[in-house]
């Protein structure tokens, strides 16, 4: 079991900012797996290490959905972070990718917006 919450967080950091850079480039030369894959790692990570941060231990929930839920139990206030549009949130993350430019862009902003969240309720 990890303990430190601040490794999901870094984790979750590095992921986003690899998305973003990807989903920056002209759109002919964007890898949408690429922006899909770590904008759903942040997300993960971050909701991993929010549930860690509250000795919540993370590994139980299976799915990005499952963690969100978690996180919405101890904080109503994560109801904000609107995950619809998000296909991958029933699924395990290692099992759906997007193809689509504008699919994965959604992804990255949803990543963005639980980012943004977390740094309101001074979480990161």
């Amino acid at each position: 079991m990890e303990t430190n919450p601040s490794k999901y967080f870094l984790s979750a950091e590095k992921r986003l900012n690899q998305a973003r850079k990807e989903l920056y480039r002209p759109e002919e030369d964007i890898v949408s797996y690429l922006v899909c894959k770590n904008a759903q790692h942040a997300i993960e990570n971050y909701l991993r290490g929010y549930l860690l941060k509250h000795e919540v231990e993370p590994s139980q929930f299976e799915t990005i959905e499952d963690l969100y839920k978690a996180c919405k139990k101890i904080n109503k206030d994560f109801s904000k972070v609107n995950l619809s549009g998000f296909n991958c949130k029933a699924e395990n993350t290692d099992n759906k990718f997007c193809n689509d430019v504008s699919k994965v862009s959604n992804c990255h902003k949803i990543a963005d917006s639980l980012h943004h969240f977390l740094r309101e309720e001074k979480v990161i």
